[in-house]
This record gives structure tokens, C-alpha cells and sequence, in this order.
């Protein structure tokens, strides 16, 4: 074929739109019990939950991103420390050492389990500025928003510079008010991180010796938060949708959904243990019901 031939049936051959975001396929509703407020959080913005043998782990979302351990039965504080890291989201236990989701500073920090100490500081894959999409669904608020009370206005604070560096140099450089931001849901099992990351809305598995990805997909929507075990499956939650999508961790396939009501606290930090799904509402409260 000439050029001239190529040119006339490259001109012919139709060529489909570039595609919208995938729909959430119809999956089977898993129906659970109501979910109940356990206990009010002892931060005033829990943004990350890891349920252990010794307790409820929680990262606060506020200026001092401070971690606590507490009871399962009423939420009594029995450790907490603060840590460097930024406005954090989502938080795991290795079995020694936490790892926490710096937001903010894009980076995913190591620290002691008893003391707060940083072992190691690494960037998030996937970090970036949150992108819009076609049919994405709209940003939701805690329906609790109106039943609480207003918390006093933080002391009135110089506006922050624009950043002029993008990615990690400019979380170095300019930490919290650099553009973008990082990871939310954070899982350890057999020895490897699971992070759930908005900016790409992606699901990634990471070696933590090398800081490498070893497998990552895509979540249901544009607002992915806490992650938490069953058995072999991860579900995954989306704070927009209100619900929780239970995905085949090799496949990234998604294979059912639990699905909240609009009155229910709306879902940020989780985490799953002896069949019990524990998630948090940043408003101050920690919510449970049985898988």
C-alpha cells in the first residue's frame, strides 16, 4: 500500500472516543448489620485504623498526625505519641513497627510502635494531584457534620507560598504545601505493604527491603480510603461511594460490595479482624459490624 492509500483508508477507519471512567460493574451486595458508633475516637479526626491482637491503632489527620493504640471495648487510650509525618492517612503493624501514610508529604513513614521514633521515610508510588474524571461521583461529607459540634477556629495563619517544584523534591522542600498528596489505607501481609493511593486510584503491593511495586489495580472510584483482610480478599473503601468493594488482591477483580446508608458515618480509616470491619468517621468516631 502506497502512502497515498494508507492516508485514505487511515481517514475511513473509525475511530471510538476516548472512554469515560469504567462504571462500578454490578456486583452482589453483601448485607450486613447497621453499623454502630463503638466509641467516640480520642482524636478529634481519625483518619487510619489497624485492628490488632494488642488493639485499635488509630492516625489522627491533624497538625500532629499523632498515633494511638486503643481498647477495643470503649476506645480508652492505651498508648499514643506523636509522629513526623504530615495530615496522615491510613496506618498498619508489621508485627514490630507502624507504617503511616504522610498525606501530605506524599511519603509512607516507619516508626517504633512504642515511641513514634522514624526507622525510614519513602515516597508514595501513585502520589500526586487528584485528577477529575468523567462520571465520578461528587464529594460526600459526614452526615454526623450537623450533630456535632463546631470546633474552635484554629489561630488565624500566614498563607503558604506556591509551590514551584513538583513530586517529591517539593514535599522536601516545602512539605505540606507542596501540591498534591499521598497514600490513605495502609495493610501489611507476608511481609509486603498494601497501600491504597487516591491520586492514582490505584491499589499498590510494595517490597518494603527494595521500594519496589510488585502489583497494583485500579479501585472502584476517585476517593479510595481504608483496606482491610478477609481471608484471601481486600476490601477496599470508597469514602464518595459510601461503600466497601471486596477485590481478588492478584487480579485487582472486584467481586462484591457492601454498601452504606446515606445516614450511616461516613467510612475513612478501616480495618477487619475475628469478622468484625472497624472503620472511622474523621468527624470522631469509630464505627464496627459483623463481615
Amino acid at each position: 500500500m502506497n502512502r497515498r492509500h494508507f492516508a485514505t483508508a487511515l481517514a475511513a477507519t473509525p475511530f471510538a472516543p476516548f472512554a469515560a471512567q469504567a462504571a462500578v460493574p454490578p456486583l452482589p451486595v453483601r448485607k450486613s448489620p447497621k453499623p454502630v458508633i463503638a466509641f467516640k475516637s480520642a482524636c478529634p479526626h481519625p483518619n487510619g485504623l489497624q485492628a490488632t491482637a494488642e488493639g485499635l491503632w488509630m492516625i489522627d489527620q491533624g497538625d500532629g498526625s499523632k498515633a494511638y493504640l486503643v481498647s477495643y471495648e470503649d476506645g480508652r487510650v492505651l498508648r499514643s505519641f506523636e509522629t513526623e509525618t504530615e495530615k496522615s492517612s491510613g496506618i498498619t503493624h508489621d508485627g514490630s513497627t507502624l507504617w503511616i501514610g504522610s498525606t501530605y508529604s506524599r511519603e509512607i513513614v516507619r516508626v517504633d510502635a512504642m515511641t513514634g521514633k522514624t526507622l525510614e521515610r519513602h515516597f508514595t508510588p501513585g502520589a500526586g494531584v487528584i485528577y477529575n474524571m468523567v462520571d465520578d461521583p461528587a464529594g460526600r461529607s459526614s452526615p454526623l457534620v450537623k450533630k456535632m459540634p463546631k470546633p474552635a477556629a484554629p489561630p488565624a495563619q500566614a498563607a503558604a507560598k506556591p509551590a514551584t517544584v513538583g513530586g517529591f523534591q517539593a514535599g522536601q522542600v516545602l512539605g505540606g504545601s507542596a501540591p498534591g498528596t499521598g497514600a490513605h489505607g495502609q495493610e501489611w501481609r507476608d511481609g509486603h505493604l498494601w497501600i491504597a493511593v487516591p491520586p492514582s486510584r490505584e491499589v499498590y503491593r510494595i517490597d518494603p527491603k527494595t521500594w519496589t511495586v510488585q502489583l497494583k489495580f485500579p479501585t472502584a472510584a476517585n476517593r479510595p480510603h481504608g483496606i482491610g483482610w478477609e481471608g484471601k480478599y481486600l476490601w477496599v473503601t470508597d469514602s464518595n461511594l459510601n461503600a466497601f468493594f471486596k477485590h481478588d488482591p492478584e487480579t485487582g477483580k472486584m467481586v462484591e460490595r457492601i454498601q452504606l446508608a446515606d445516614d450511616d458515618p461516613l467510612p475513612h480509616g478501616m480495618s477487619i479482624r475475628d469478622g468484625v470491619l472497624w472503620y472511622c468517621d474523621d468527624v470522631g468516631v469509630v464505627c464496627k459490624f459483623k463481615l
